[in-house]
């Protein structure tokens, strides 16, 4: 299966777990701005309304988008309930759909247990099954180096979440040229530093107590005082786009810069499960969403051109 997720799509805790109605109307309307991807944030396995359902809803109001539920927690949905719910799409819509796969968080999930060996043996169960879900149609969720190498062998490649750009460029370099990198980056559309990083903070605030963030961040350079305090700025400033809509606009190139495929772009909104269509729509015109030349190396001179 070739995907095709387009330069940029949209991550949205709301097309989860907002109205359903409203999703529907929402993943239309993204279509017809031009984002090539809808992700569904949060934790669609974890949904009151199971499997696949939101994410068939959410196929069946589009017919160009890929859909990406992301993440899909191991914990929630056996490998053998997660593939049939999968063989039960009809193949059009299996055709747009891209798995996310995760492990969750060790504070928020009393089945998280020794999250590398099972994911890896959680794969091998998809694998086993008679109708597997196949390499090409799942996605690892996740952003350390090991995870990161499992998913450049056993899966489609690997969405980031909360990451810098630095990171991005050394996710390039483990998963090699292939696999695809798709991380997303978190934007603020306000232009008063201080309104933009309360902004921010709420947003993170869920993810500070999250031991798994924390290491990789530290991995990542900031130290112990960066996660203090409801992260400090410049901990907020890196994970996070805000400014005007160029400067965003620069930021998410950025990471197509640094080596990513797709970027998966997340307003940051009030209420968190709102549908920001007017932000949306305000990005897709800044944002190279067709037409969109490859991926450049760092510090290339020519990056995206707008249609």
């Amino acid at each position: 299966m070739d995907l095709d997720l387009g330069r940029i799509g949209i991550w949205s805790l709301a097309l989860t777990h907002g109205d359903r109605a409203a999703a529907g109307e929402a993943a239309a309307q993204l279509e017809e701005m031009g984002y090539g991807t809808l992700w569904l944030g949060g934790n669609p396995g974890g949904n009151p309304r199971g499997d696949l359902v939101t994410t068939a809803e959410l196929l069946a109001a589009t017919k160009r988008t890929m859909v990406a539920p992301a993440c899909v927690s191991i914990w929630h949905q056996p490998a053998r309930a997660l593939a049939a719910a999968y063989h039960a799409l009809p193949s059009p819509m299996r055709d747009r759909l891209l798995l996310g796969l995760g492990v969750g968080h060790p504070r928020t999930d009393q089945h998280y247990h020794r999250p590398y060996t099972s994911l890896h043996d959680y794969l091998g169960d998809l694998d086993g099954l008679p109708a597997p879900i196949p390499r090409t149609a799942r996605l690892l969720c996740a952003h350390g180096p090991r995870m990161t190498r499992l998913a450049a062998t056993r899966a489609a490649g690997v969405q980031p979440h909360l990451t810098t750009a630095a990171h991005t460029a050394h996710t390039r370099e483990l998963l090699g040229d292939g696999p695809l990198l798709a991380p997303s980056v978190s934007v603020v559309l306000e232009t008063n530093p201080g309104a933009a990083r309360a902004a921010a903070r709420t947003a993170l605030a869920p993810y500070l107590a999250q031991a798994n963030y924390a290491n990789n961040w530290l991995r990542s350079g900031f130290t112990a005082d960066d996660l203090t305090d409801h992260g400090s700025d410049r901990l907020i400033d890196a994970l996070f786009a805000w400014g005007t809509l160029d400067r965003i606009a620069e930021r998410i190139v950025e990471r197509l810069a640094a080596g990513a495929d797709h970027v998966a772009v997340q307003v940051v909104a009030d209420p968190t499960y709102g549908f920001p269509l007017a932000a949306w729509r305000a990005l897709a015109q800044a944002l190279p969403l067709r037409n969109a030349v490859g991926r450049v190396g760092v510090g290339g001179e020519q990056l995206l051109s707008n249609p």
